[in-house]
C-alpha cells in the first residue's frame, strides 16, 4: 500500500535538501566572492603604493650611484655598449608553472567549500513555495490510492500545516515528514469502538441489541451477517437474522444456508413482503426466546434510489437499531465514499465494515469513508470463510501502508 507515495516523499525530501544545499553554497560562494574582491582591491591599491614607493627608491639609488660613478671614472676611449639578451622564455615558463599551481589549489577549495557548506547544514525548513511545488503530484498520487478527492485535498492541507516553515535535521527529514503523514492519517481514521462490549452490556438489561446492515448490491452484507454471527458465537452470544432481503430473487435462500451451517434461526416472510416487519417479528422473537443479538440483512440499493432509500430509512424507524452498519467494499475508492456518505445522511450509520480487504493494495477507501462519515471501520471482510473478519485496528492499519517501513522511531 502507498509504496508510489513513500518513493515520492523520498524524492520530494531529497530534492529539498539538495535545492537548499545548492542555495547555501551560492550563497556563501557570493559573499566569498565579495569578500575576495575587497581584499584584493585593498591588497591591489596597497601593491601600488609600495610599487610607488620602491621606484622612488630606487631612483634615488641609481642617481647616487650615477653620480659616484661619474666622479671616479676618468676619460677612456669610446666602446660600443653590449646590452645582454633577456631570458624572456625562462620567465614565461616560471609564469605557466605559477598559473598551474593557481588553477589546482582553486579547484580544491571549491570542492572544499562546497563541501564544508554541506556538513554545516543540519536543519532544513521547508518554505510554502517548496512545498506548493509538490503539493498537486501528491495530491493526485493519494487518489491513485483511492483516496477521494476532497480527502485528498484535506490530507495534503493538514501536511502543510505540520512542516512549512518547521525546522528538521536534514538527516531525519525524510522520517519526520512520513511520521507526520502516519500522524495525519491518525487524526482522520475514528477509532472504533468494541461492538462485543455493546452487545454485553445491552444483554445485562435483558434486552436484544439489534444491528442494522446496509449498502449497495453485490458488497457481501449477506456473508458478512454470518461472519458476525460466527463471532458473536465465539463470545457466547446468541443471535437471529432477519431476512429483511425480500427484494432480490434467492436472497432468503442463501441467509437461510448460512443459517443452518452456523445454526442460527432465521425469520422471513415472503418476497415481496414489508422488510420493515421482518426485522420487527425478528426482534419480537429474540425478546421472547431471550436472544442477544438481532442481525437485520435489507436488500443492496443505490444510494441514487430514492423509493430504496426511504424504505431503509423506514426499516430504521420501525426496528431502531442499536447499530447500524454501513457494508462497503475496500477496492471501489471514490464509490464506496459516495456510498457511505449518502447511506449516512439518510439513516445516520454508525460504524463501518470494509469488505475485499484482502485483495485491497491501496488502502484509499478506508482514509476516504472514515472522514467523510466520521463514522469508524469496525471490521475489514478477508476472504469469504466465516472466519475472515478481521476488527480494524488504526495502528496495523498504518503499518500496512508502509510509509516508515525500514525506518527508525
Amino acid at each position: 500500500m502507498f509504496s508510489k507515495l513513500k518513493e515520492k516523499l523520498k524524492n520530494w525530501t531529497q530534492e529539498i535538501i539538495k535545492k537548499k544545499v545548492v542555495d547555501e553554497v551560492e550563497k556563501k560562494a557570493k559573499e566569498e566572492i565579495k569578500e575576495k574582491k575587497k581584499e584584493e582591491k585593498v591588497k591591489k591599491k596597497l601593491t601600488k603604493e609600495k610599487k610607488k614607493e620602491e621606484k622612488e627608491q630606487k631612483k634615488k639609488k641609481e642617481e647616487k650611484e650615477a653620480e659616484k660613478i661619474q666622479e671616479e671614472i676618468k676619460p677612456v676611449e669610446t666602446h660600443e655598449l653590449i646590452i645582454p639578451e633577456k631570458k624572456e622564455f625562462d620567465e614565461e615558463e616560471r609564469k605557466i608553472g605559477e598559473q598551474i599551481i593557481e588553477d589546482i589549489k582553486k579547484e580544491e577549495e571549491k570542492a572544499g567549500f562546497f563541501k564544508k557548506v554541506f556538513s554545516k547544514i543540519t536543519k532544513i525548513k521547508i518554505s510554502e513555495e517548496e512545498f506548493e511545488e509538490y503539493s498537486k503530484e501528491l495530491e493526485m498520487l493519494l487518489i491513485e490510492n483511492n483516496v477521494a478527492l476532497e480527502v485528498a485535498e484535506k490530507i495534503t492541507e493538514m501536511l502543510k500545516e505540520k512542516i512549512v516553515g518547521k525546522e528538521f535535521l536534514k538527516k531525519e527529514i525524510e522520517a519526520q515528514i512520513k511520521f507526520a503523514f502516519e500522524d495525519i492519517i491518525r487524526e482522520i481514521l475514528i477509532e472504533p469502538f468494541d461492538l462485543i462490549e455493546k452487545i454485553k452490556l445491552k444483554k445485562a438489561e435483558n434486552k436484544p441489541y439489534v444491528i442494522l446492515f446496509c449498502g449497495i448490491n453485490g458488497t457481501g452484507k449477506t456473508t458478512t451477517i454470518a461472519k458476525i454471527a460466527k463471532l458473536l458465537n465465539a463470545e457466547k452470544l446468541s443471535c437471529v437474522f432477519a431476512a429483511a432481503d425480500t427484494f432480490r430473487a434467492a436472497s432468503i435462500e442463501q441467509i437461510k444456508q448460512h443459517g443452518e451451517k452456523l445454526n442460527v434461526k432465521v425469520i422471513a416472510h415472503e418476497y415481496g413482503a414489508d422488510p420493515a416487519a421482518v426485522g420487527f417479528d425478528a426482534i419480537k422473537y429474540a425478546e421472547k426466546n431471550k436472544i442477544n443479538v438481532v442481525l437485520i440483512d435489507t436488500a443492496g440499493r443505490m444510494y441514487t434510489e430514492k423509493n430504496l432509500m426511504a424504505q431503509i430509512s423506514k426499516i430504521a424507524k420501525i426496528c431502531k437499531p442499536d447499530t447500524k452498519i454501513f457494508l462497503g467494499e475496500s477496492v471501489t475508492g471514490n464509490d464506496a465514499t459516495e456510498q457511505a456518505r449518502n447511506f449516512n445522511e439518510t439513516i445516520g450509520i454508525d460504524g463501518i465494515i470494509l469488505s475485499k480487504a484482502d485483495i485491497d493494495e491501496k488502502g484509499g477507501t478506508a482514509l476516504s469513508v472514515g472522514y467523510i462519515t466520521k463514522k469508524p471501520i469496525l471490521f475489514l471482510g478477508t476472504g469469504q470463510e466465516y472466519d475472515k473478519l478481521e476488527s480494524f485496528d488504526k495502528e496495523k492499519f498504518i503499518e500496512k501502508l508502509g510509509l516508515n517501513k525500514g525506518e527508525e522511531n
